[in-house]
């Protein structure tokens, strides 16, 4: 699986900020689109010149969007600068909702190849944010926080570090609503286990929380498993196990546990489900929008030819 570009973030087109002479251009208000950031390989510039430009054409103020892009004009390089000069610069951005670190295309850097940092900066610097997107998961680091406005947090890596899973799970995050964690494998960093995810599932943590993926795991039959007694569930509005390791065996749990038919949206997409299962789970949930696409069906009785959606 490719990971791609948004069109839109938070509910925002995606404009990219121009490079050169049209940075001098008239540009869109700075509310109006969610504003992306880059560095043209072989440019020869730096982020912080980047960042400098746009803080100069654009009135800073008015910014609720936020995404980084490649940062890097020649060997890939660690995030860390990059945070270091927006988290500089939050007092400039009073409006700032959302921000995606990361959006890295796997023709630019494969996402088992970024190199990130510790993100709990951002979280402090930013106390009015609600939606965080960060991309790739080596190096990554995060201190559990108290972030009274973040309703949407996702993390997107090959291999998600458990102490990050566990900072996640130790944060007091109030108003969330909707949480997104994409695994990945140990081969690339994925070290937690289903003991890792267990305050997400048994319902003292994140009062407001109505979405959860836990997707992209090698243990997706383990978590379907643990998900099917979950406290949790019961609150939820959709529930997203794709993208993983998920077979029959995990999707028999999920059934014969407790009653799915409340949720709007199942997603399980990239599966090792059989023809026969799925046609159970379509006529057991016949009011949830389930998504079974990418069945994996060729490596449906090899154990060792299946895998997850993204790890490199």
């Amino acid at each position: 699986m490719s990971v791609n570009h948004p069109e839109q973030f938070h509910g925002l087109p995606v404009f990219e900020f121009p490079i050169g002479p049209d940075a001098s251009r008239k540009q869109p208000a700075p509310g109006a689109v969610a504003w992306r950031l880059s560095v043209d390989y072989g440019s020869g510039t730096d982020f912080d010149e980047r960042w400098q430009a746009f803080l100069a054409a654009i009135d800073p103020a008015g910014v609720r969007a936020l995404i980084v892009g490649p940062w890097w004009a020649e060997d890939y390089g660690p995030v860390d600068d990059t945070l270091a000069a927006i988290v500089r610069d939050a007092g400039r951005f009073p409006a700032l909702e959302a921000l995606f670190i990361a959006d890295v295309a796997s023709d630019e850097c494969e996402i088992s190849w970024l190199e990130m940092c510790d993100v709990t900066p951002v979280l402090t610097a930013f106390p009015r944010l609600t939606e965080l997107v960060v991309r790739g998961g080596g190096g990554l680091e995060l201190k559990p926080v108290r972030h009274d406005r973040l309703t949407a947090l996702r993390f997107e890596a090959g291999g998600l570090p458990a102490t990050v899973v566990r900072a996640v799970a130790g944060s007091e995050l109030p108003a969330l609503e909707r949480l997104e964690l994409w695994l990945g494998v140990d081969e690339y960093g994925g070290d937690s286990t289903i003991d890792d995810l267990a305050p997400f599932l048994d319902g003292s943590r994140l009062p407001a929380l109505r979405h959860l993926a836990l997707a992209n795991s090698e243990f997706e039959d383990e978590i379907a498993a643990a998900v099917a007694h979950a406290p949790v569930v019961a609150r939820l509005e959709s529930l997203d196990l794709s993208m993983g390791v998920l077979t029959d065996e995990g999707a028999t749990a999920l059934l014969e546990g407790q009653p799915l038919t409340h949720l709007r949206a199942l997603d399980l997409h990239h599966h090792y489900l059989s023809d026969a299962f799925q046609e159970r789970l379509r006529q057991s949930l016949p009011g949830v929008a389930l998504d079974l696409s990418d069945a994996e069906a060729e490596y449906e009785d090899d154990p060792e030819d299946r895998y997850v959606a993204v790890a490199e």
